[in-house]
């Protein structure tokens, strides 16, 4: 399954730094068949607050994306963007081909209490 690093940015002031890395992080993902799936693009906020930035990097799964994270050629550049940024960084796991959310949906529904008839008030005493 596909597996994402998925980054909210806040906004910073430029900075050489950044812009390093910037210029050596996709050296650091490639080996573990990682790319750029959104980066340096605007976002629609359609729902609630989300100011800053949005990066997404896909990886072929979440062992590849661990293992970028992990790796010294990451862990070398990562003080380059948070001395100067701040935010969240995830890893998640995608779902599988044919993902169907209604088998979600059914054991949400299977996890509630059961409903009591109409019009009982409860158990008798």
């Amino acid at each position: 399954m596909p597996a994402y690093a998925i980054a909210h940015l806040q906004e910073a002031a430029p900075h050489p730094e950044i812009a390093e890395y910037i210029e050596r992080i996709p050296t650091t993902f490639e080996p573990y068949g990682g790319r750029f799936l959104v980066h340096a693009v605007q976002h629609e906020v359609k729902e609630g607050s989300w100011p800053g930035h949005v990066v997404v990097i896909g990886f072929p799964g979440i062992a590849e994306a661990r293992a970028w994270w992990d790796s010294p050629a990451y862990q070398e550049i990562a003080p380059l963007r948070s001395r100067h940024i701040e935010g969240e960084i995830i890893l998640v796991e995608g779902v599988p081909e044919g993902y169907d959310p209604t088998t979600t949906a059914k054991a949400m529904r299977e996890a509630l209490p059961a409903e009591q008839p109409s019009g009982s008030v409860g158990a008798p005493c």
